[in-house]
């Protein structure tokens, strides 16, 4: 079992940066790939970004490659998305998400979600 509790949400203007932490509870979080997911006002939820157990393999949407930057540290049982150079069309709530095995990109591959965190770009 995990759970997961996302922060670093908030209000930021267009060009601006945020770092989004999402910590896992467990004693098992090195063990699971783990994923970002957002949804936008009006839309269904997206793959964002996605990071393997030992954090060597990586996957980005193409609407954030290049902006986007996710890592873990499983000492600290925390996974991480950098987001840089924001646009007004991030803004979303942002969703980790933990699944066993192998980063996917498919929302429904994932077991565990946090409750996510609003990140609002203003233009």
């Amino acid at each position: 079992q995990v759970q997961l509790v996302e922060s670093g949400g908030g209000l930021v203007q267009a060009g601006g940066s945020l770092r989004l932490s999402c910590a896992a509870s467990g004693r098992t979080f090195s063990r699971y790939a783990m994923g970002w997911f957002r949804r936008a006002p009006g839309k269904e939820r997206e793959f964002v970004s996605a990071i393997s157990w030992s954090g060597g393999v990586t996957y980005y949407a193409d609407s954030v490659k290049g902006r986007f930057t996710i890592s873990r540290d499983n000492a600290k049982n925390t996974v991480y998305l950098q987001m840089n150079s924001l646009k007004p069309e991030d803004t979303a709530v942002y969703y980790c998400a933990a699944k066993a095995s192998y980063p996917a990109r498919s929302l429904d591959e994932y077991s565990y979600w946090g409750q996510g965190t609003q990140v609002t770009v203003s233009s």
